[in-house]
């Protein structure tokens, strides 16, 4: 790595100064402690609120990480989007735990979450592939997500075929494609605060019940 690189990484520090996150102002319910931060999140305009990282572990025990966006809150569990048959879809078929996470740095906070994920009904899916932008129907279709391409014509060629095909039709949604719902049983809640000494309230599913703690920095 270049030596100005390596001496940028080690000199910057930036400190926090995030308001207060305490047992008296948090709510005793996470999944309505989330909806108040994620409506400041909204609120404060700023770009993607709604995008997470999902870890998903294969069949080797191998995780995986990447970006996705959270469509949806129902049934105190967070719904997103995929092709079944991606690299993501399969892990979920061998493990069902995964983790989450919101970071918002401009209000510097973060909320960690870790539960199981199941697949939502078909009904749900297919209202939300209906409201799609046509553009993202047909490359629902066109993708094999996670799949090699010989090179971008490919599948520039699948989006004209089936563009062709649902001409003048509604886009079904195809049965690869559809909702999954994370059902959360550990959430914590992580506010930045001066000298490193970062709020930590924690969640933890007992039951029917949400059992609250706070964790060092």
């Amino acid at each position: 790595m270049n030596e100005d690189i390596v001496n940028y990484l080690n000199a910057i520090r930036r400190d926090f100064a995030g308001k207060p996150l305490n047992e008296a102002s948090v709510n005793d319910d996470p999944m309505k402690q989330y909806e108040l931060w994620f409506e400041e999140a909204v609120n404060s305009q700023l770009l993607d609120p709604y995008a997470m990282s999902l870890t998903t572990v294969n069949s080797n025990g191998q995780p995986s990480i990447r970006i996705v966006y959270m469509r949806g809150i129902k049934n105190n569990g967070f719904i997103f989007y995929t092709n079944y048959s991606s690299a993501k879809g399969k892990d979920l078929e061998q493990h069902k735990q995964v983790a989450l996470n919101f970071f918002w740095g401009e209000l510097e906070r973060q909320i960690r979450i870790e539960g199981e994920v199941k697949k939502v009904n078909n009904e749900d899916s297919d209202t939300y592939f209906a409201q799609r932008p046509r553009e993202s129907q047909i490359g629902a279709w066109a993708s094999n997500q996670s799949e090699e391409l010989n090179d971008r014509m490919q599948l520039e060629e699948k989006v004209t075929h089936y563009t062709e095909k649902f001409k003048g039709v509604d886009v079904p949604r195809p049965e690869h494609w559809g909702g999954y719902i994370v059902v959360p049983t550990k959430i914590e809640f992580w506010q930045g605060r001066p000298n490193r000494l970062h709020d930590r309230i924690v969640f933890t599913k007992s039951d029917d019940d949400w059992k609250r703690s706070r964790l060092s920095p």
